[in-house]
């Protein structure tokens, strides 16, 4: 049984405990993963991505340029870096780019 949440809980400390305990954090982490390559890579790396994949702690890019691939692959602890500050946590700890 859920322990009880007394009435002064804000809406983000409910959230939070319904993501612990249904045990949600990593797919929240994947979307947020996702959405942060979309927003820091901008459009010109964005046409370019087919998949962004978080699995455990390593991040797959799926590029359709091998160009690309080549440029970004010589940024991955600046990309990986770029990551973990977006969101506030270490999250990404490898990037592999296809």
């Amino acid at each position: 049984m859920a322990k009880r949440l007394n009435n002064q809980s804000s809406i983000g400390e409910v959230l939070q405990q319904i993501i612990q305990v249904n045990k949600l954090q990593s797919g929240m982490d994947q979307v947020s993963v996702k959405d942060a390559w979309v927003s820091l890579m901008g459009n010109g790396v964005n046409s370019y991505t087919r998949n962004v994949v978080l699995k455990g702690s390593t991040l797959y890019v799926e590029l359709t340029s091998a160009v690309l691939r080549e440029e970004l692959t010589h940024g991955k602890s600046k990309i990986i870096a770029m990551i973990n500050e977006e969101l506030k946590r270490d999250i990404v700890k490898e990037v592999v780019l296809r």
